[in-house]
C-alpha cells in the first residue's frame, strides 16, 4: 500500500502584482503539521521597470517565514523592523494578536533588472500564543545549520531534525529542511521524522515506491515514519511538517485563529484602519492592502 496520501500540484495564485504557486492550503489538506500556508514565489525575472511590491497588510495568529533562493526583499513592519532579506536568510515574524508588514524590492534595485525566487510560509500558533505580543527575528544565512553526507547536502531552515536545531525561534515541534543530491541517493529517514510530513520537489525528480515525481509537486505522506525515497541526479527537495496543532484553526485572508470571533474582530479592525489593533508600518505608511470584499462576506476555511 502506498504511503503517499495526497499529491498536490502547484497552482497559480495572485498576490497583488505577482503570481505565485500556491501549495497550501489545499481543499483536501488544509495544513501539514503546523504549516497552514505555503507559496512558492518565482522564479521570475523582473525588468528595470518591474518591482515586487506588497503594500502594508495585517496578520494575526501565525508566524510568517520568508526564505529566498534568489533575489532580495525589503521587509518593514509595525514593530519598526526594516531589513533586507537575502538568499539563504530566514525572516521569522510572529504576528500574535496583530502585526502589519510590507514587502518590496529594495530601493537600490528598483531601477535595474533582477530575479526573485523563494518561499513564503505561515506556521499556525498554539492556542496559548495566538494573542501574544508580535515579534520579529532575522536569521542570517551563515547561522543556518548546513551539513553534507556524501553527495547529499542538508540545510535545516527551521525547527529540529536529525539531532540538529535551527536558531529560528519556532513555537511548536516542527521541521523545514532542504535536501540536495548531486547523484541518485536512497534515503530512509522515517525514523527521524515526527508528526505529519510533506515533500516539495523543486528540481529534478524523486522515486517513491516505483513512481517518479517531478518538480512543482507537493507529496503528503500518510505516515511520516515510513518515509523513504530515492532522489534523482541534481535534485532539490524540501521536507516540512511536524506535530499538528491541538486545536482546529481557521483561515480568513491573512488572519489565522482557532476562534472565529477573533478573526471577525480583526476583519473589522483592518477595515476601519484601527491603528491600535494594527499599527502603521514605520517608513511605509502611505498605502495599504484593503480588506477584500469577498473576505468581508465570505466563509471561513478550515
Amino acid at each position: 500500500m502506498s504511503n503517499i496520501g495526497i499529491i498536490i500540484e502547484e497552482k497559480a495564485a495572485n498576490i497583488g502584482n505577482f503570481l505565485v504557486g500556491r501549495l497550501l492550503p489545499f481543499r483536501e489538506k488544509r495544513a501539514v503539521g503546523p504549516f497552514v500556508f505555503i507559496d512558492h514565489m518565482g522564479p521570475i525575472a523582473l525588468k528595470d521597470y518591474q518591482n515586487f511590491d506588497v503594500p502594508p497588510h495585517p496578520h494575526i495568529g501565525v508566524s510568517t517565514l520568508t526564505y529566498l533562493l534568489e533575489g532580495s526583499i525589503q521587509h518593514k513592519d509595525s514593530l519598526g523592523s526594516d531589513i533586507e532579506i537575502k538568499p539563504g536568510a530566514v525572516n521569522w515574524m510572529t504576528a500574535g494578536k496583530g502585526v502589519v508588514h510590507s514587502e518590496r524590492t529594495p530601493e537600490y534595485l528598483r531601477h535595474s533588472e533582477k530575479h526573485l525566487h523563494g518561499f513564503q510560509i505561515w506556521v499556525g500558533l498554539p492556542k496559548n500564543l495566538e494573542q501574544t505580543e508580535p515579534a520579529f527575528h532575522h536569521t542570517e544565512a551563515d547561522e543556518i545549520p548546513v551539513w553534507n553526507e556524501g553527495d547529499l547536502q542538508f540545510k535545516l531552515i527551521a525547527g529540529e531534525l536529525f539531532g540538529r536545531k535551527s536558531p529560528v525561534p519556532v513555537h511548536s515541534k516542527l521541521f523545514f529542511i532542504e535536501i540536495k543530491s548531486k547523484t541518485p541517493q536512497k534515503l530512509s529517514i522515517g525514523k527521524d521524522l515526527f508528526g505529519e510530513v510533506a515533500m516539495y520537489i523543486l528540481e529534478g525528480n524523486v522515486n517513491i515506491e516505483g513512481n517518479t515525481f517531478g518538480g512543482k509537486q507537493l507529496l503528503v505522506a500518510k505516515n511520516a515514519t515510513l518515509c523513504e525515497f530515492e532522489t534523482g541526479e541534481n535534485a532539490t527537495l524540501y521536507l516540512f511538517g511536524g506535530e499538528p496543532l491541538a486545536e482546529e484553526h481557521f483561515i480568513f485572508w491573512n488572519f489565522v485563529n482557532s476562534d472565529k470571533e477573533i478573526i471577525e474582530q480583526a476583519k473589522l479592525n483592518w477595515q476601519e484602519q484601527n491603528h491600535e489593533a494594527f499599527p502603521l508600518v514605520i517608513g511605509d505608511d502611505k498605502d495599504f492592502v484593503p480588506l477584500p470584499k469577498a473576505v468581508l462576506n465570505g466563509k471561513l476555511s478550515k
